[in-house]
Parts: C-alpha cells; structure tokens; sequence
C-alpha cells in the first residue's frame, strides 16, 4: 500500500525518546520498541510485560505503529492486522545502537525471558 493511503500517518512526528514512556516513567522495562506513526510515542511491544505501544494506539486512536528497533523499516496497523510500507520518518528511527534489548540494562530481570507475552 502506497504511504500517502495510509491513514493517521505523520512523516514529521518526532520520537517521544529513546525508551517506553511507560516504563521509564514506571521503573518498568521492555523487550522491543515501537513508534506512533502519528505522533511518535515512543511504548513497548506486546511481549514485553507492559505492552504500551499498542495499549497507546488504542486509546488515542492513532492504530499504525513501526518498529523503533535499529535495521526494521517496517509499519504494522493494530485495527487490520496489516503491514504497510511507508515513508522515511523523523529521525531518529531507532533506539540508540548502544542502547540494551531488552532494556533499559539497569532494569532487565535476570528471569526476563519468563516474563515476555
């Protein structure tokens, strides 16, 4: 599907950081990072134990997400179960290479395996 078709997408969005809103702000952690495609809040995927990213695009209504992971390009919309090619977004588009996965490092439960969904 061509970008331009893609509904609630926003090329100039910026990323709400390098890590999960959520679980910063809780003393939580994640496994993987995904990126608004509308407005580039910045959550965790749905197997770390939070599931933030897609706990955001269903509230504020903004159901395409991407990867933030470094080297995945890649859009996925929550409501159609659909990937989706799209444009090149506001950098940054990943985390920091130097950054842990999962993270943050000080964070990570040595059982965190047993914990993802």
């Amino acid at each position: 599907m061509a970008d331009q078709q893609i509904p609630g997408l926003d090329p100039t969005a910026t990323p709400s950081g390098t890590g999960c809103v959520e679980c910063l702000a809780r003393e939580g952690w994640w496994f993987h990072l995904r990126r608004c495609a509308a407005c580039g809040h910045i959550g965790c995927c749905d197997s770390s134990p939070g599931q933030h990213g897609t706990k955001h695009a269903r509230e504020a209504g903004h159901p395409l997400l991407t990867s933030f992971e470094p080297g995945e390009d890649w859009f996925w919309n929550i409501e159609t179960d659909q990937y989706y090619e799209g444009p090149e977004l506001a950098p940054p588009t990943a985390h920091p290479a130097s950054q842990s996965t999962p993270g943050p490092q000080d964070r990570v439960p040595q059982d965190w395996e047993q914990q993802l969904h």
